[in-house]
């Protein structure tokens, strides 16, 4: 599958609309879509907006990337991941039917769901963008709603090299009068994304415009046009995914849902290798009397969503275990973790061509102020924390390649 294509990632949108053309066009017959697009929280929202719409009965099917332990959770029918047969059956009918010319992984990979979509009956699909917006795979459809979580540096390679220009490719996957959701911007990038939605008058709601949503007391507060909902904080931690819930939540009173939804939404999601606590399995053996994390975060907003996150939990000696990819801004993913972590462990992604070199993470992690050690391994670096801090807590981050190898190592 990866030879197909000479570049993994190759921004375009025509061979997906001829490869949709031979298969007969199912992104035209799936159910309704909501889009959504961001650098950071997608995945989060769309996990919250389906625990919300499956609640109240809803089929939903959802689309997401990359997946963390096996390829087939990239796709979920009607609530259930498809099984492995049957993707691999409809990626062959993709493949043949591409024939000899180009196509991308991703590529292949969005006309099989698509198809599996529109051959499965269900009342609403979930579309998480793979990178960027505007020439994404995935921007084919015309939605039933638009939305964009918080919008920061990364991918720049492909997407530009400032925050307008990131912007203006996740508004990409605006469509003319189609409402968009705008979660938490800076002042920069919500001034993209609002003139490409006044461009195609695209109805905007927009957080602290339009619905807004803070805590208060233990509990989640969100006010929009239709009043206040006084809910649980989300399932999911960290301050940062009280602003997710929050655009969740406006896609819900959009799509009429009532307050069981919304309260569904933040207290049923599941969304693995987000501040995702460990409690069972093998690498858990290895220092059974630590607190150990798991979180995917890559980029300079996702160190600072950890960091927030870190600094409201009870204090305690925090030491992280953190392998990255060599594409990332290192330096700005630490920056913001260093005054909340006593020890960072730098290790390789196992089996990664693209991961930094330990030494390489080690180096840079005291280049942003944090005492740091290479280790060989994951399991190395959790039992020397444990020998010398049996009370510690451990987060293993830095890369969603590295948290799905320890999903995978760990049951």
């Amino acid at each position: 599958m990866m030879t197909l294509h000479p570049k993994v990632i190759d921004l375009t949108l025509d061979r997906v609309h001829r490869l949709l053309g031979l298969v007969g066009n199912p992104e035209a017959a799936i159910p309704p879509v909501i889009h959504i697009a961001g650098t950071n929280g997608k995945g989060s929202t769309q996990a919250m907006i389906r625990a919300g719409l499956e609640a109240v009965g809803a089929r939903v099917h959802a689309y997401t990337s990359p997946h963390l332990a096996r390829f087939h959770e990239r796709i979920r029918l009607a609530g259930e991941l498809v099984s492995e047969p049957a993707l691999t059956a409809l990626l062959d009918e993709c493949v043949e039917k591409n024939g000899a010319d180009e196509i991308t992984f991703f590529e292949i990979t969005t006309c099989a769901a698509f198809l599996a979509f529109a051959r499965t009956p269900a009342d609403w699909t979930l579309l998480e963008v793979g990178l960027g917006g505007r020439l994404d795979a995935t921007n084919v459809v015309t939605p039933r709603l638009s939305i964009i979580t918080p919008v920061s540096m990364d991918h720049e390679g492909f997407l530009g090299d400032t925050l307008e220009k990131i912007a203006a490719e996740k508004a990409g996957i605006i469509k003319r009068g189609v409402p968009v959701i705008v979660g938490p911007q800076s002042d920069a990038g919500l001034a993209v994304i609002e003139a490409q939605a006044a461009r195609l008058g695209a109805p905007v709601l927009a957080h602290g415009q339009h619905w807004q949503v803070w805590e208060e007391r233990g509990r989640m507060m969100y006010q929009d046009e239709n009043g206040l909902l006084d809910l649980p904080l989300p399932n999911l931690p960290g301050p940062h995914q009280i602003q997710n819930a929050g655009a969740a939540i406006t896609a819900l009173r959009f799509l009429g849902q009532d307050e069981a939804a919304c309260e569904a939404a933040v207290t049923r999601a599941q969304w693995p290798a987000r501040m995702q606590r460990l409690r069972r399995g093998p690498l858990v053996d290895v220092a059974p009397s630590v607190e150990l994390w798991l979180d995917g975060g890559h980029n300079p907003a996702g160190g600072e969503a950890v960091a927030a996150t870190l600094a409201r939990m009870p204090k305690r000696e925090t030491h992280l275990i953190c392998g990255m990819l060599n594409t990332k801004d290192v330096t700005g993913y630490m920056r913001p973790l260093a005054p909340q972590v006593t020890k960072l462990h730098a290790v390789s992604i196992p089996n990664e061509k693209n991961t930094l070199p330990a030494e390489a993470t080690r180096d840079t992690a005291l280049g942003a102020g944090i005492d740091a050690v290479a280790a060989p391994s994951v399991a190395e670096a959790l039992a020397a924390i444990a020998a010398q801090n049996p009370a510690a807590r451990v987060l293993i981050c830095g890369s969603l390649y590295l948290a799905g190898s320890i999903l995978r190592e760990n049951g």
